[in-house]
């Protein structure tokens, strides 16, 4: 009887382990990505996005970013950005002063290759945070990369696949991997929607994630010859 009752003590020392962080919940990802053409070469990145543990509930983070994009050629580009995010690190409806504040430079490059129809981008991040606890703050660097394949199913649905992991460049090298699928619809030639599913992994706790994104890249270089 003692050996049950310490097994059962773990059990539920585990579990409220995990409701704590959340781990146990389906959150949500809801995104909005845009790249706005003001030039030949140049182009501005746009991007929000809200990051729940629950769905639609249950804040966890707000993530605003912006940066201008440099097209080299088709098939290649960069970008110069900055990103402000704020986070909830607890599961906590309505938690006491736990927020994070995080202003973020980063610089990315993209490549692009096409093999038959599958269609696959290497983006390439590093990444300055500069955090802000509320109590102390802190710099730190991380470095990313993301492999993203997009199989076209017919010119209006396709699938989206990618990994991404990050390594941090102090500390700990492993900071997370993101692993992400996703069914995407074309809803005309500059918008598209995807409904997906990421698996987003760190060290001590794993997340599911179902993700609701829109992108939307307006050619903005008419617009602005009339002004």
């Amino acid at each position: 009887m003692r050996k049950i009752f310490g097994i059962l003590i773990l059990i539920s020392t585990f579990t409220g382990t995990a409701q704590e962080n959340g781990e146990h919940k389906l959150g949500s990802w809801y995104m909005y990505f845009g790249t706005n053409k003001v030039s030949e070469k140049f182009s501005i990145h746009t991007e929000a996005q809200f990051r729940y543990y629950e769905q639609a509930k249950n804040f966890n983070q707000l993530l605003l970013r912006t940066g201008l994009n440099y097209h080299i050629n088709p098939n290649a580009s960069t970008t110069l950005g900055y990103g402000y995010i704020v986070t909830d690190g607890s599961f906590e409806e309505f938690p006491n002063e736990t927020h994070l504040y995080e202003h973020r430079i980063f610089e990315r490059f993209f490549l692009k290759n096409k093999v038959g129809q599958f269609n696959f981008e290497h983006r390439y991040t590093l990444e300055q945070r500069f955090l802000d606890f509320g109590d102390r703050k802190d710099t730190q660097h991380r470095a990313r990369y993301r492999l993203q394949l997009t199989l076209p199913l017919t010119n209006t649905f396709f699938l989206n696949f990618y990994d991404e992991v990050f390594i941090n460049l102090q500390g700990e090298t492993f900071g997370q991997n993101r692993l992400y699928a996703a069914l995407g619809v074309n809803v005309t030639e500059n918008m598209s929607l995807q409904l997906g599913y990421l698996k987003n992994h760190f060290s001590p706790a794993h997340y599911d994630r179902l993700q609701i994104g829109i992108t939307y890249n307006p050619d903005l270089r008419g617009m602005l010859k009339k002004k």
